[in-house]
């Protein structure tokens, strides 16, 4: 999709996507701003929502596009396991870890409370130090993007991973409440023409595929798998 382009070129990226793997974000927005170049401005822009992994992709970009429909989402990393019957269980790892330090805090400051014992103890070392490890790349992610932008990396990294805030992985991040996070937010009214043509298209891609199959334009070639 992006063979036909020469750096410098400017970039439309629509994305509408619940999240997914860190890995593969950096490795798309990394192929997508190597395509455009130093001087190339690249664009996401968001007709309906990119949580997750994919607001860690939108900060990539010079600019991303909103209107009253469009949401960000807390850069809150959700990791599947097993629990003990086999069954898969999603765990959000901000909040595990944040229960794990409250945990062993209750119990330095009471070492001898035989609850806040049992209850550290049902923390498991290995996931702990797994999800520390997801923690900190998806910081770091974060904050290499934005700082490649100019903007300041650690408020803004801290405040959409701010789980007290922000309490559901699903919770809106509107185009006002990204604004006043500090991101460079274009917004287009509803009402605006080209802003119409964008979700026109965006309902069109979604009437094209059925649920489990991805769709991938551009203006040289379009796939379905």
């Amino acid at each position: 999709m992006l063979h036909n382009i020469n750096p410098g070129d400017p970039i439309d990226l629509l994305l509408h996507t619940p999240g997914g793997d860190i890995d593969a974000a950096e490795k798309l927005i990394t192929l997508v701003r190597s395509a455009a170049g130093e001087e190339g401005q690249l664009r996401v822009i968001v007709p309906d929502f990119a949580k997750s992994a994919g607001t860690l992709m939108a900060l990539g970009a010079n600019t991303i596009v909103m209107s009253d429909s469009s949401e960000l989402g807390p850069i809150d990393p959700q990791v599947s396991s097993k629990d003990g019957n086999g069954s898969d269980v999603v765990y959000s790892v901000l909040t595990y870890l944040n229960a794990y330090d409250a945990a062993k805090k209750a119990l330095r400051e009471a070492p001898g409370d035989l609850t806040d014992r049992i209850t550290f103890e049902k923390f498991d070392p290995t996931i702990v130090r797994k999800f520390q490890s997801v923690r900190d790349r998806a910081r770091s992610f974060a904050e290499n993007l934005l700082k490649r932008r100019g903007k300041n990396f650690s408020k803004i990294t801290t405040e959409l991973m701010d789980v007290a805030k922000y309490q559901s992985h699903a919770q809106m991040i509107g185009w006002e409440a990204a604004t006043e996070i500090g991101l460079t937010i274009e917004y287009m009214p509803a009402t605006d023409v080209v802003w119409r043509r964008y979700w026109a298209l965006y309902c069109h891609l979604r009437l094209a595929i059925e649920s489990e199959q991805r769709i991938f334009e551009s203006n040289y070639v379009s796939l379905l798998l």
